[in-house]
């Protein structure tokens, strides 16, 4: 029952968007304080006061972080795992133990039942000791079998899998293909239905099978792991609909080979391969939810596991603060500490700034998620694009105040003498944060979407081409209703005027006047989506520098926002308050600056020159540029070649325990 080899896909763009669309959350039945701000209204309510964990939690909480933080401090030797490019089975064993494979697992399946807060608290403290633990344990929880079977596992699939998944079991999530990355319409591997066929032993009932049949790359935590979540199309037929489909997979079925372990610039401990499966049998009971909803659950997964990478970002943020402070304090030229020439204490104000200011944003998503009161998906997309970008600008100056020391290994330095920093490990560990779980480009575009959505709604048909006249006209209607409401709202605004927010004014410390920035350039930005959606209508989705611009400042406003109610939070409880207003005001006076030119880049870019030289660099039109060096490149194709059939490689699945 496999199926036959396949030809390289040949979806069009629409039919891939249309995929694409169909996976969304369509409804917004939840407040959503992102989704207002990309409409021009700034619901501070939403966020302030700051919501804040229960007793109960914070005790659970501060308990585990407290074993966790011995365990990280005895036990994880980071500098080993680096050099040996391998996570020691013991300390695996010894987070098992921990029960740090079951942070976010429900207590009556063996977890500690962490909130999302504490879990991102843990995934930081652990990444700060090693990034490759961390990415163990997040990709296991965040994106791996135990996020999708909460949210959408049987009763009797949560009773099978869950409590392995708490105590022993490693899992691991598997989307990408060699040739299928953010394009999930052209998804190769598929999953046959046998209903008739034998089924593998299963703890409850299985209803027959499904094979599957494909490859697939980058499956972080793959080679080690005991459960795979696979995603895998199955074709239409009688009595089957079809579609991308999420099944739960034992890793140590027939047919399944972890055919490579690959290698990266960074994070050089993670256990990430290519798994190929042949005719693996799957019963049917392991599929998690209807036929074609795997994408759906594979995106909804992703809204609160995407908060994981802004947490190991916050981690990096207040380690390159600590020691840009100690280097800076140590290190002398001309006469006085670097720290006090203008040129690197810039660098240091903005990692202290930013690193506070992204804190404030995880813990404030991460709250929102915890108390399920609001829809997340627009914050947690933005945390995890505005950490990416941040977490890696921030070590890159790290390694520039360090100088030559920044780009030296800590080996090379403890060898001759000098203390261990690792700087350089630190900025390619951070640099794949900007490309998995979405890539800068992809976010920004999943973002735009996001935040576009209620004029599509209401306007979307008359952009359509593909509607009739009478849908048109309609559409024209209801436009007009909503837009006769909504624009008005975009003139004026608390914003405007001196008295608004004066709550977060104490004495000297003003952070008021930062919110009536947001508040104001909210509707500065909902104005300008309108004027793009009006000028270029069904072409606004080619727009990408437009689009990421966009986003790029919702991101900053957010960001903002989250800074100012942080540091109001911190001054209301007696924790840090003057400093933390400092750091808030910072902040917001940096990233006013890069919302002013990013609105300018709005109108004023090079995005259709771009255009004109792209077209001629793929026609080899400068091809004479390219002369004059020796290309490294070894041989062999660009992309691997993915026909189903047996593996005739060595597998290298390698269980822990």
């Amino acid at each position: 029952m496999s199926a036959p080899p396949l030809k390289k896909s040949t979806v069009t763009e629409r039919e891939a968007r249309q995929v694409a669309e169909a996976a969304r959350e369509q409804d917004w039945r939840k407040p959503s304080f992102a989704k207002e701000l990309f409409l021009g209204r700034f619901r501070l309510d939403l966020i302030h006061p700051h919501p804040l964990p229960t007793d109960e939690a914070v005790r659970r909480g501060e308990q585990f972080l407290a074993k966790l933080r011995t365990f990280c401090e005895t036990k994880i030797d980071g500098a080993l795992i680096e050099r040996e490019a391998r996570i020691p089975d013991e300390v695996v064993d010894g987070l098992r133990q921990l029960g740090a494979l079951g942070m976010k697992i429900d207590p009556k399946y063996g977890g500690l039942g962490l909130t999302q807060v504490y879990y991102n608290k843990a995934l930081a403290l652990v990444g700060s000791a090693s990034p490759a633990v961390g990415v163990l344990l997040s990709a296991h929880q965040s994106i791996g079998v135990p996020q999708p079977l909460k949210m959408f596992g049987t009763p009797e699939q949560k009773q099978a899998f869950l409590p392995r998944c708490a105590t022993t079991a490693i899992s691991a999530f598997l989307l990408t293909e060699p040739d299928v990355g953010s394009d999930p319409a052209r998804l190769a591997t598929t999953a046959v239905p046998d209903d008739g066929g034998p089924s593998r032993s299963s703890d409850f009932e299985s209803g027959g099978d499904y094979v599957l049949d494909g490859v697939k790359l980058w499956t972080t935590n793959g080679v080690v792991a005991d459960l795979l979540v696979v995603m895998a199309r199955v074709p239409q037929s009688e009595g089957h609909k079809g579609g991308i489909t999420a099944f739960v997979v034992e890793a140590d079925s027939p047919g399944i080979t972890v055919e490579n372990r690959n290698a990266f610039m960074g994070l050089r401990g993670i256990e990430n391969g290519v798994t190929r499966f042949h005719q693996v049998r799957v019963p049917a009971a392991n599929r998690i939810g209807p036929e074609g909803a795997g994408l759906k659950i594979a995106l909804t997964t992703l809204n609160t596991g995407r908060l994981s990478l802004p947490a190991s970002c916050v981690a990096a943020g207040k380690w390159c603060l600590k020691v840009a402070r100690e280097w800076s304090t140590a290190r002398e030229q001309w006469g006085k500490p670097i720290a006090h020439h203008e040129a690197v204490g810039a660098k240091i104000s903005f990692i202290a700034a930013t690193t506070f200011a992204l804190e404030a944003v995880l813990d404030l998503s991460s709250q929102m998620a915890d108390e399920d009161r609001n829809d997340i998906r627009i914050e947690g997309a933005l945390a995890k694009l505005f950490a990416s970008e941040m977490g890696w600008r921030m070590a890159d100056e790290l390694v520039q105040i360090r100088g030559g020391r920044g780009f030296e290994t800590a080996d090379s330095l403890a060898a001759r003498g000098e203390r261990a920093v690792p700087a350089e490990q630190v900025l390619r560990d951070l640099r794949i944060n900007r490309i998995f779980e979405g890539s800068t480009e992809i976010m920004h575009l999943l973002i735009a979407r996001e935040a576009v959505d209620a004029h599509l709604s209401v306007a979307g048909d008359l952009i359509d081409p593909d509607k009739s006249l009478q849908d048109k006209a309609r559409a024209g209607a209801n436009a007009g209703v909503f837009y006769a409401k909504w624009l008005p709202r975009l003139v004026a605004g608390p914003g405007q005027l001196p008295s608004s927010y004066t709550e977060f004014k104490h004495g000297g410390a003003d952070l008021s006047a930062h919110l009536r920035f947001v508040e104001r350039h909210a509707r500065k930005l909902a104005r300008s989506t309108f004027y793009a959606m009006s000028r270029w209508q069904g072409r606004m989705e080619t727009k990408q520098g437009f689009l990421g611009r966009i986003v790029d400042i919702g991101a900053e406003l957010f960001a903002m926002s989250a800074a100012c109610v942080r540091a109001e939070l911190l001054r209301s409880r007696g924790e840090n308050g003057r400093e933390a207003y400092r750091l808030a005001d910072a902040f917001c006076r940096q990233s006013r600056l890069r919302v002013d030119e990013l609105f300018t880049r709005l109108w004023s870019n090079t995005d259709d020159l771009d255009r004109k030289v792209v077209k001629d660099v793929l026609a080899g039109t400068y091809e004479w540029l390219e002369q004059g060096i020796v290309d490294p490149s070894g041989e062999g194709p660009w992309i691997a070649d993915t026909t189903p059939g047996p593996s005739e490689r060595e597998n290298v699945h390698r269980p822990i325990g």
